[in-house]
């Protein structure tokens, strides 16, 4: 327990003075040291062994209009901080990787909206050495929870492979990341405007344990059900913290995706979705909208075809796969501290 304790405080200390690290100890305009801040309520969270969840920024900035954005973002907070957790939206501010915001920084991402350079894994260095803004995407910030020790990570769904990605090799590195990142995603399973069965496959070979809650099939983000099976059932944030205790001793390295439905009374028509996502796939053809730029764009059209059906039914599913992931997190945290105690105990 002691040595627990101590590598966790070891492991913040580097992360306290980001002042410090970018100091021009190793020359001019020269970064030294660890990069990272943690704000004091995550630190002291993580110090305690307490419950934290982490949670992307690019939903705020690229995910939703301002101020729907902001309220959005304080309300997920505040689902997690009622049900026991710490919340620790992570993003780049100035060049510096920042875990856990304060309220005048959410409010400065929301303003700045799409100005803000979405930011996944790869445009990590980039951002922090141009002292950029950076609103990160589930792998950085699977990266960045990862980093400080967080292990719990809440988004909406996860980027996948493509529609056609079997000619086009447009694949999320969401999906790599799961796959060398010791992180547990909660989310409403992949945005159904991408290839849900590929992407299934992909995270298979990745080496990902993919687990359903409380159903026997994958969800589709905006519906319950994607007709795609899932290897793995859990039905208790219980079951999550054992699976995720156990990825975790056995050294696997890789991330555990928990796919959890939206729920059924913000469930959107199948039918109309679909046909809402061909018919915004065919104008993202047409004007050669590809890459990073694709995702949003696919959204946007989506929630302009369905009469703001699809946005209405984002949001419901952040609230809810925060209420989950931050259950998943509290019971993780007394798993922990149990096997600790147990462990001081027979020591003792």
């Amino acid at each position: 327990m002691a040595s627990s304790a101590l590598a966790r405080i070891s492991n913040l200390q580097r992360h306290f003075d980001p002042t410090e690290a970018n100091s021009n100890k190793g020359g001019s305009d020269g970064f030294c040291g660890d990069l990272i801040k943690i704000s004091p309520e995550v630190s002291e969270a993580l110090l305690r062994g307490d419950a934290v969840v982490a949670l992307e920024s690019t939903i705020i900035s690229h995910g939703m209009p301002y101020p729907l954005n902001l309220e959005t973002a304080k309300e997920v907070e505040a689902i997690v901080r009622t049900n026991g957790a710490v919340p620790a939206t992570i993003a780049i501010l100035d060049g510096i990787p920042c875990v856990g915001l304060s309220m005048e920084e959410l409010e400065r991402l929301a303003i700045l909206g799409k100005r803000v350079q979405k930011t996944a894994r790869r445009d990590i260095a980039l951002v922090v050495a141009s002292r950029g803004n950076g609103a990160t995407t589930v792998s950085a910030s699977m990266f960045f929870a990862s980093v400080v020790g967080i292990p719990v990570f809440v988004t909406g769904g996860i980027g996948g492979v493509h529609r056609h990605g079997e000619h086009t090799m447009d694949i999320s590195s969401d999906l790599t990341e799961l796959g060398r990142t010791p992180v547990a995603v909660v989310s409403a399973g992949v945005k159904s405007i991408l290839d849900i069965p590929r992407t299934l496959e992909y995270l298979e070979t990745q080496g990902v344990c993919v687990a359903a809650y409380k159903t026997n099939e994958f969800p589709a983000f905006f519906t319950e059900t994607s007709g795609c099976k899932v290897p793995c059932r859990v039905d208790s944030p219980e079951d999550c913290a054992r699976l995720i205790d156990a990825n975790t001793k056995l050294k696997l390295n890789t991330g555990v995706l928990f796919a959890v439905p939206i729920p059924k009374e913000h469930s959107a028509s199948g039918s109309i979705i679909e046909s809402a996502i061909q018919k915004a796939l065919k104008e993202a053809r047409d004007k050669n909208i590809t890459g990073n730029a694709e995702t949003p764009f696919l959204l946007s059209k989506v929630n302009e075809l369905t009469g703001g059906a699809s946005l209405a039914a984002n949001m419901a599913l952040v609230k809810n796969n925060a209420l989950v992931g931050t259950r998943i997190a509290v019971a993780l945290a007394q798993l922990r501290k149990s096997c600790n105690k147990g462990n001081a105990e027979s020591v003792s």
